[in-house]
């Protein structure tokens, strides 16, 4: 079995990169990301402050997230519904920072995270996995890239999706996730020591693909 963690700040391309690479592997992808987004996203549908912790842990008593995997690609549930698009909107990836601050809410999903990654050859990305949930993963990189960089991927993928934004909005909107996911006291986002930095900044799409690929491989050829 062999897990791969993949941390870094958002904009960093981790979860486009990781699919790819998941599915010419045969790997399982995780995106744990997603699993705080859709809490977030839970907490917004029903009125709930996003830093209201005592209605946050209230709220996951009824709160049912789940992955399904189609093919090989992750499916995010909330009960019965597939959010994959919903909890991509802007106001869900600040809600998803807020509510992973809080220790319930990393604990309610650290147990499935973990049970994917021990019957599953996985690559699992988010800001603590190689710290936190996979310390003794096989594999461990930190992908990052200029705050200007990120801001730019981002803003193109929300406008491929029909959403009026500005990059200034986005680009301050991601300073602030970077420095609150940088400064939580559970769980910070952070290199972990033993972690392998791949800065994408000057790298395209299919190079960063291929470095990711040999990192794998070679881990895996022993």
């Amino acid at each position: 079995m062999i897990n791969v963690a993949l941390d870094g700040p958002g904009g960093a391309g981790k979860s486009t990169i990781a699919r790819a690479v998941a599915a010419e592997l045969g790997f399982i992808y995780v995106d744990t990301g997603a699993l705080y987004r859709a809490v977030g996203l839970n907490a917004l549908r029903h009125g709930i402050d996003t830093r209201n912790i005592d209605g946050i842990i209230k709220m996951l008593d009824e709160t049912d997230v789940s992955l399904k995997f189609i093919n090989g690609e992750q499916r995010v549930m909330l009960g019965d519904e597939d959010v994959s698009t919903d909890i991509r909107l802007p106001e869900a990836s600040m809600a998803a920072s807020n509510v992973s601050a809080i220790p319930a809410v990393r604990q309610f999903l650290f147990d499935l995270q973990r049970k994917i990654a021990a019957e599953n050859n996985c690559l699992m990305d988010g800001r603590d996995i190689g710290t936190v949930v996979l310390p003794d993963a096989d594999l461990k990189v930190f992908m990052t890239a200029s705050p200007e960089t990120r801001a730019r991927r981002r803003y193109d993928e929300l406008r491929e999706k029909g959403e009026n934004v500005r990059f200034e909005e986005v680009l301050d909107e991601l300073n602030k996730r970077d420095y609150q996911d940088t400064h939580r006291e559970i769980a910070p986002l952070k290199q972990a020591d033993d972690a392998i930095l791949l800065d994408t900044s000057d790298l395209s799409f299919d190079e960063v693909k291929e470095k990711l690929l040999i990192m794998i491989k070679e881990k895996a050829n022993g």
